[in-house]
């Protein structure tokens, strides 16, 4: 932060601060002509009189001791800009950093015991599933839904469909270093009715109903194209670029003859984060355990 806003940031502060020690002394200060204190103001509503009574004086000094509390507050903490307080505390090294270190002694242990053990026997442990289930309602339910069946743009990870491969450490390698999916747009390269075309040939592969003589142009479009780079010559995709299979019923997007035109036409991008820094290996060879497991109860 620069020496500006820092001197910015203690100006608004502390004039915030004062200005509520002016404000109480101003409301209580008498003015000419004001009733005394007991007597009527000649405020009158439906027979009812208003009287001049102050606010009761412990009241008042609540205020007071307010105003003092944050001052003491902000010369003991963090709070004026770049000033980090007498007695230099920050949540990161005061508290974070000893939370953090207290529950890697308790649970560091209990990690290092599944980490030595292949997936597919953590996936089988009973107390290992229940800890990966909090990991991943923790860090993966927001994009993969609570019962990991995911969404429109992001999989189902309780399935057997797999664009990277569902084989215990292609999933640990998929939680580490994360994947980044794309489909390239073809809406420059070819006309409507050629995307038209495509994906009268896309449905086709899975056995829906579509246009014969469409079929046929699209599957030429499709070697054109360049499409078996990614979904191989027969469709069925290719799990090492993360190519979806396209002769199955499994739409990342959706499976309507709009949504596979929009996807053909303007692409897509998808992103998981890696999360080899975030958690470490050893939990994340206990979360790929839990991931393994949900696909192998289908």
């Amino acid at each position: 932060m620069s020496g500006f806003w820092s001197g910015w940031i203690i100006l608004i502060t502390l004039g915030n601060v004062f200005a509520c020690y002016w404000l109480v002394r101003w409301t209580t200060k008498k003015r000419p002509g004001e009733a005394a204190s007991g007597e009527v103001t000649g405020h009158q509503w439906d027979g009812l009189e208003e009287y001049n009574n102050p606010m009761p004086r412990w009241w008042l000094w609540l205020f007071y001791i307010t105003i003092i509390f944050s001052l003491g507050y902000l010369v003991l903490f963090p709070g004026l800009g770049t000033f980090k307080g007498v007695l230099n505390w920050s949540s990161q090294g005061s508290q974070y950093d000893a939370e953090m270190q207290q529950a890697a002694q308790t649970y560091d242990p209990i990690f290092k015991k599944f980490a030595a053990l292949p997936i597919a026997d953590v996936a089988k442990d009973e107390e290992a599933q229940g800890m990966g289930r909090r990991m991943f309602l923790s860090y993966c339910a927001q994009c993969h839904g609570s019962d990991a069946e995911g969404a429109k743009g992001f999989p189902n990870l309780a399935d057997a469909d797999w664009l990277y491969g569902g084989a215990p450490d292609q999933i640990k390698q998929s939680i580490l270093a994360g994947r980044n999916g794309v489909m390239p747009p073809h809406k420059d390269r070819v006309d409507e009715a050629g995307i038209d075309a495509l994906a009268n040939y896309v449905m086709s592969l899975s056995g829906r109903e579509s246009d014969a003589a469409k079929v046929a142009q699209g599957q030429q479009l499709f070697t054109a194209n360049g499409c078996l780079a990614c979904h191989g010559a027969d469709g069925k995709g290719n799990q090492a670029l993360g190519g979806p299979n396209l002769t199955d019923n499994t739409w990342l997007y959706g499976s309507s003859a709009d949504t596979i035109k929009e996807t053909i036409s303007n692409g897509r991008m998808g992103m998981m984060p890696a999360h080899a820094d975030f958690l470490g290996e050893d939990k994340v060879h206990l979360l790929a355990a839990y991931v393994y497991g949900l696909s192998q109860k289908k």
